[in-house]
């Protein structure tokens, strides 16, 4: 397992960049940097459940592990989901378990610095490292509109 570490500055406040993060239209148009139809199933409540999937019906399962309005946001992954099943027991569900993604918001100089932490298995970092960076170009397209 390999952590994919991004960051970039962003002219707008840290309240719009959070918008982008957690409101549901507008999410959908950075995941879809990962994959087709990439949407999130939650409330985004700390302690909560989120499902990630797309277009395949597939994706990754985890929980709101903290959260800090405009400045923090930790997911702890722990199963996969395929086609409305949710997997945490198998060889594949295993490799995830234990991974996170964080979201760290900071102020510098009236602009908002957002650095991601994503763990990836080496296999597919390559592939996610590039899709993050393709990721944050679209927030920040989305917090300056």
């Amino acid at each position: 397992m390999k952590t994919i570490e991004k960051s970039i500055l962003i002219e707008a406040h840290k309240e719009k960049v959070w918008n982008v993060l957690l409101e549901d239209e507008l999410n959908r148009e950075w995941f879809s940097e990962f994959s087709a139809g990439s949407h999130a199933e939650t409330d985004w409540i700390e302690g909560h459940k989120v499902v990630f999937s797309d277009d395949s019906k597939r994706g990754i399962i985890g929980k709101i592990e903290a959260k800090q309005p405009y400045e923090y946001l930790s997911i702890a992954y722990d199963g996969l989901y395929d086609n409305g099943e949710e997997d945490f027991d198998s060889e594949e569900a295993q490799k995830v378990k234990g991974t996170f993604e964080r979201y760290y918001l900071s102020e510098e100089n009236g602009h908002t610095r957002l650095k991601i932490e994503s763990d990836m298995p080496e296999e597919h970092f390559e592939y996610m490292s590039k899709a993050w960076d393709k990721a944050l170009e679209k927030i920040e397209s989305l917090s300056l509109t």
